[in-house]
């Protein structure tokens, strides 16, 4: 009865066991110098790394002659491969040489559970003198002087309004000196947003002879404007431990640890816990990059509402047979590298005969700070009228790498929609004759002539006419119908010309009508106070193209600033306002963010109501 319970459990132990003896057999250790030459007084750092445990047992104190080794602390790193993560655990010695030589550090047993590792043998060469090994390596000197570091690196040199550029932060401080950061880094600058920091990937760098714990932040950035800028500095504040000084001594700055020859040479970093230290904070600042952002090129197409990269577009649709006034989930998704935030829903080449609904979306990142990934829309449209397929979805973005405008257009997917009642089909049918009609007999050729009228009345009774006669209705005949059809013809084509002009002004009137429409809703949320910087300005710019449509009629997208001005006739001061308008929406379309702006003050809001509603032909 519990013979298969007791199997599982007995198998399970068995796995367990196996994957427990491959964990065992996975450690490894390996011991590295931070630099192989050193003076006496000069400092060393020692480093046994061990990849694969958890926990390990390390010497206390190495011994050896004319050399003072005493640990100064452990750290932990996590990577991650391929779902399997790897941990390794790092041990720092500081080596104070007393004498010059060549001193060999023999290989150090480390106790992993309960097998033993060895380091390999290494080999410092200590000299006399401190000025010879400055003049052998003047940039190991420099580097060793240097505690901590930051770098702002930018991946491009050269942009496009819009356009997201990954950018790393880099901190490096030396693990000798005990360092917290204190304030994370800072990126300073205009005329760009900033993605938030996130979390830093830490791992140890060796350089310049010096290891430091680097702290790697990753983010993007995107141009709100053209031109040339700056990016950065990185700012930041780490606090760390430095050497006392004797009271008599002039009270010391963290920049002195910049200016010593070498601020680890003191025996005060051999104490692993700074028991002969002070705490002190020292600011952390790189150089800035610098930007070149190119404006976008003009007369981007309709469907355009700032995406900038390099995406591709499917599309599908479900259920596909449904009846008139039935919903159908149009589901479509744009994936690539780009700026996500300005991707928004395809839109509809042609939506005649359809009820649109507002779409939802959902974004699934594929890096850590959004610029890969894919966006997916559902969009709800239901059919107004028998249709055999969905309309077409249309997207566009400006490609950077091939400097124009994309449009993506996808294929119609067929759907089959079913009317909710039969349409009757009238056939007109051209009635015949209703009676055969007699064939007339005509007279052979070479017949006999007629023989001559008798004078008497009785041939009237006798003698047929040389035509025939039909009673035959007129109507059913095929000559009076014949006569019918151009009449017909000509009244069929005016009743359709009529038609077609009533749907064009029905059209027009209706396209001014929703103009109207929408011009007046603009206004109303122009009022409005709760609604963010961006939708506001894009609100009144688009006001401003929408009174203008409907003053010149024409398409309010193809309506500028320049356009508006010359239609309503506007003097130097309300074109400037004008102008200014369009250029902050357009700042904060294709930026996709505010651009550290949190609000709009009052009297802002206030003139750009009154000038959007004395916008008078």
């Amino acid at each position: 009865m519990h013979g298969p319970k007791v199997s599982i459990v007995i198998g399970a132990l068995f796995v367990f066991l196996a994957l427990d003896s491959v964990r065992a057999d996975s450690p490894s250790v390996t011991a590295v110098l931070s630099n192989s030459e050193a003076a006496v007084g000069e400092t060393v750092q020692l480093q046994i790394r061990v990849t694969g445990a958890g926990e390990a047992r390390t010497p206390g104190t190495i011994s050896i002659d004319g050399l003072e080794i005493h640990p100064t602390g452990t750290s932990r790193q996590f990577e991650m491969r391929n779902f399997n993560v790897a941990s390794s655990v790092t041990y720092n010695y500081t080596i104070l040489p007393l004498k010059a030589g060549t001193f060999k550090i023999p290989p150090q047993t480390i106790l992993v559970r309960s097998s033993s590792l060895h380091t390999p043998e290494l080999t410092l060469n200590v000299i006399g003198a401190p000025n010879r090994s400055a003049r052998s390596n003047p940039n190991a000197q420099t580097a060793r002087a240097k505690i901590a570091f930051a770098e702002l690196i930018v991946t491009k040199k050269t942009a496009y309004v819009g356009e997201t550029i990954p950018v790393e932060v880099r901190l490096g401080l030396d693990p000798r000196t005990h360092p917290k950061l204190v304030d994370g880094p800072e990126v300073t600058g205009q005329g760009f947003t900033m993605q938030k920091l996130q979390q830093p990937q830490e791992n140890i760098e060796t350089i310049g002879g010096i290891s430091y714990d680097v702290l790697t932040f990753k983010t993007a950035i995107a141009a709100a404007r053209a031109g040339k800028f700056e990016v950065g500095p990185v700012e930041a504040k780490a606090q760390v431990s430095i050497a006392r000084r004797p009271s008599s001594s002039r009270p010391r700055s963290p920049l002195d640890l910049f200016n010593m020859d070498d601020p680890f040479s003191n025996p005060f970093f051999s104490d692993p816990f700074g028991t002969f230290g002070e705490r002190t904070e020292i600011p952390l600042k790189s150089e800035p990059a610098t930007l070149e952002v190119k404006p976008l090129p003009p007369n981007a197409p309709g469907s355009f509402s700032g995406a900038v990269g390099n995406f591709a577009m499917t599309a599908d649709a479900n259920p596909k047979s449904v009846q008139v006034g039935d919903p159908i989930t149009v589901t479509s998704t744009i994936s690539g590298r780009g700026n996500f935030d300005r991707v928004t829903a395809p839109a509809f080449e042609d939506d005649r005969g359809w009820h649109k609904y507002p779409p939802s979306s959902k974004f699934k990142q594929d890096d850590d700070v959004g610029i890969s990934g894919a966006k997916t829309f559902e969009m709800l449209i239901s059919p107004n009228e028998k249709k055999s397929a969905t309309p077409n979805l249309l997207f566009s973005y400006f490609d950077p790498i091939k400097e124009s405008y994309v449009t993506l257009q996808n294929q119609p997917i067929p759907v089959q929609v079913r009317g909710s009642a039969t349409a009757s089909q009238p056939a007109s049918a051209v009635p015949g004759p209703s009676a055969s009609q007699p064939a007339s007999a005509a007279p052979a050729t070479g017949a006999a002539k007629p023989s001559p009228k008798p004078p008497d009345i009785l041939y009237q009774l006798t003698e047929r006419p040389a035509r025939a006669q039909s009673f035959t209705p007129l109507y059913a005949r095929p000559i009076f119908w014949t006569a019918q059809i151009a009449p017909l013809l000509a009244l069929v084509g005016f009743v359709g010309w009529k038609l077609r002009l009533a749907r064009l002004d029905n059209r027009e009137a209706q396209r001014i009508a929703a103009l109207q429409q929408e011009s007046t809703e603009l206004l109303r949320k122009l009022r409005r106070t709760e609604s963010s910087p961006q939708e506001y300005f894009a609100d009144a710019s688009r006001a401003v193209r929408v009174k203008t449509a409907l003053a010149k009629n024409v398409d309010p997208n193809t309506v500028d600033s320049e356009t508006a001005a010359v239609v309503f006739q506007l003097d130097e001061n309300l074109r400037e306002q004008l102008r200014r308008l369009f250029e902050r929406s357009d700042e904060l379309r294709y930026s996709g963010a505010h651009n550290g702006m949190e609000r709009i003050s009052p009297e802002n809001r206030r003139e750009v109501l009154e000038l959007i509603e004395n916008l008078r032909t």
